[in-house]
C-alpha cells in the first residue's frame, strides 16, 4: 500500500494557510491588546497545529520553528500577556517565516533551516528578548544613518 504523498501535501497547503491566516489576525489582535486571552490561545494552538502537520510529512524546518513559536506562546500563557511591542515583533518575525516555508513546499523548493537567530529569540526569556531586539534596532538606525566623521 502506497501513501499518495500528493494528497497529504495539498492537505497539509491547505490546512496551513487557514491555520497561518488565524495566527496573523490573532497577532493583530495582540498589537491592540497584548493581553488578549483568545489571540494568545490561537497562537499557541496554530503553532502547535503546523507543528504536528509538519512533523508527520517530515517537513523539519516547519516543525522545529513551528515547536519554538508553540513554547514561546505556553510562556506568553502563562504569563497571561505578550510582554511587549518587542516581543510582539518576534511572534510577527516567526510568523514570516512560517509563512515562506509553507510557500516554499508549495512551490516544491527546497525547505531550509529557519533562521538560527530567530529560534534563538523565540527560544530566550522575555527579558533577553527586549535586550536583543532593542540592540537590533539600535543597529540597524546606525546603519541607516551613520555618523559623519569630521576631518
Amino acid at each position: 500500500m502506497s501513501l499518495d504523498l500528493a494528497k497529504y501535501r495539498r492537505i497539509f497547503l491547505e490546512e496551513a494557510a487557514d491555520h497561518l491566516g488565524e495566527m496573523s489576525h490573532a497577532l493583530l489582535g495582540l498589537e491592540k491588546e497584548l493581553a488578549g486571552a483568545e489571540p494568545i490561545d490561537t497562537l499557541f494552538r496554530m503553532a502547535h497545529s503546523i507543528k504536528s502537520m509538519a512533523a508527520s510529512l517530515g517537513y523539519e524546518p516547519i516543525a522545529d520553528l513551528a515547536h519554538k513559536m508553540e513554547d514561546r506562546m505556553e510562556g506568553v500563557r502563562r504569563a497571561g500577556r505578550v510582554r511587549d511591542s518587542a516581543e510582539l515583533a518576534i511572534l510577527f518575525q516567526a510568523l514570516e517565516a512560517l509563512e515562506a516555508m509553507v510557500a516554499a513546499v508549495a512551490d516544491e523548493r527546497e525547505l531550509q533551516p529557519a533562521d538560527e537567530s530567530l529560534l534563538a529569540r523565540l527560544a530566550a526569556p522575555s527579558e533577553d528578548v527586549a535586550a536583543a531586539s532593542q540592540a537590533m534596532l539600535s543597529s540597524a538606525a546606525s546603519a541607516a544613518h551613520p555618523k559623519k566623521v569630521r576631518s
